[in-house]
């Protein structure tokens, strides 16, 4: 007895298993510490700041301190000083010291005139909105992939409910055979037919508990989660309307509401900054400078003194260095405006695209329904005929078959229903709307 306790109480606790929904599952994802992609937008945006904050400190004041107390000693001939003018009783040097100095000074400067200064600024504050874009794009498009992979795997929990109920079914048709060859009504090889197609859900019953395990872990991915951690799925594949929507307006609250297509324009206005600073450079720039401090040869008879003054720069030719930039940030900026019109042409196939999709899967799930309801009629009348002595068992195979494709067609018309409406929540830009 005492045995079996020491055993119960170093055994390792068994975790229990984690309900998770289709909205908690993205905001685990979407949280800061969640899915890798939130995480690098977050660090992108970081990067971005960090880049404005250089960009600012070229047009505030540039302020230095330094300190400096040397003892030295020259060759004044190494350095070009010679005198040849013969003096009576004296012979000038050619080395001098040790002697000492000692300087301590403040240094200033500060921008006066920059305008490529001021527009590089300015672009760096636009990229940062666009790292902001970013960040709410990625959101996007983690939340449209958790919420596939939610859907995939209850997917695969509703195809392993199917296949067990088929498994079932089965073993009651086989049933059903056994007792009809008993009472002198059925044969053997309706018997081994039923064995046949019981072996047969069974091998897929196999199948689809390890397609489901597959789904979970992808699921587990997705969100960001241990992998050794257990699910249970909350939501099941079910038919929810959505509001109808057209064509236009769809593609109106796309383009509004599209992180993506924030954030390329907010690129596009980054590339016209530069290139603008680029031109910009061509201009005259005047600066500011000054210090002040004390120097002598110690800090007891030291004396201050100070500097002032204006500096004006005239850009009059560099080799060709400044038109390339030119040229190079004016083929970035085109390139940019490209990319935006294909991403509003993008944007308008996505829409199209999706409410398509969705309509032909609404379709798909009023057939099925309909389908199934037939099906499971067409088996309950063959197992009653063949239970009658009036039908073979190839009737009920045939119809237990068709049930089967049946029950698959409704799973896959509910899946790509729910998944058709990620798709035009997402080509609409409101994914994590759509899931709350």
């Amino acid at each position: 007895m005492r045995l079996v306790w020491v055993l119960l109480c170093t055994a390792p606790l068994v975790a229990q298993p984690v309900p998770l929904s289709l909205k908690r599952a993205v905001e685990l994802a979407i949280a800061p510490e969640g899915n890798t992609r939130v995480r690098l937008t977050e660090e992108a945006l970081k990067q971005a700041e960090s880049r404005s904050a250089q960009s600012r400190a070229a047009l505030l004041p540039d302020l230095s301190a330094a300190f400096t107390d040397q003892n030295l000693t020259r060759n004044l001939a190494a350095q070009g000083i010679q005198i040849s003018v013969p003096i009576p009783g004296f012979h000038f040097p050619e080395f001098v010291g040790p002697f000492s100095t000692m300087d301590a000074r403040v240094s200033a400067s500060q921008s006066v005139f920059d305008f490529s200064s001021i527009r590089r600024f300015q672009a760096s504050k636009v990229g940062v909105s666009a790292a902001k874009a970013d960040i709410n794009g990625s959101a996007e498009q983690v939340a449209a992939q958790v919420a596939r992979a939610y859907l995939a795997a209850v997917r695969a929990d509703a195809d392993v409910e199917a296949a067990q109920a088929n498994v079932t079914l089965s073993e009651a048709v086989l049933k059903q055979a056994e007792n009809q060859k008993a009472a002198g009504t059925g044969t053997g090889i309706e018997i081994t037919r039923a064995r046949v197609q019981l072996a047969n859900d069974r091998q897929r019953l196999l199948v689809a508990q390890n397609a489901r395990r597959a789904a979970g872990l992808q699921l587990l991915r997705a969100v960001g989660l241990r992998l050794d951690t257990e699910l249970v799925l909350t939501d099941k594949l079910q038919y929810v309307p959505v509001d109808p929507v057209t064509m236009q307006q769809a593609k109106a609250q796309a383009l509004k509401e599209r992180p993506d297509l924030e954030a390329q324009q907010e690129r596009e206005a980054t590339a016209r900054l530069s290139a603008s600073a680029t031109k910009l450079e061509r201009l005259p720039t005047v600066a500011a400078f000054g210090d002040y401090g004390s120097s002598g040869a110690s800090l007891d008879n030291s004396l201050p003194t100070r500097t002032i003054g204006i500096s004006v720069r005239v850009p009059l030719f560099d080799g060709g260095r400044r038109d390339a930039r030119r040229a190079e940030s004016a083929s970035q900026y085109r390139a940019e405006k490209v990319k935006t019109n294909d991403l509003k042409e993008q944007i308008e196939l996505d829409v199209r695209l999706a409410l398509d999709a969705l309509r032909s899967a609404e379709e798909q799930v009023k057939v099925s329904k309909e389908g199934l309801e037939l099906a499971e009629n067409e088996l309950a009348q063959a197992r009653r005929r063949y239970e009658a002595g009036v039908a073979i068992g190839v009737e009920v195979t045939d119809a237990q078959s068709r049930l089967e494709r049946a029950r698959d067609n409704q799973t896959a018309a509910l899946y790509n229903y729910n998944v058709g409406r990620i798709d035009l929540a997402q080509a609409m830009g409101a994914v994590r709307k759509s899931v709350e």
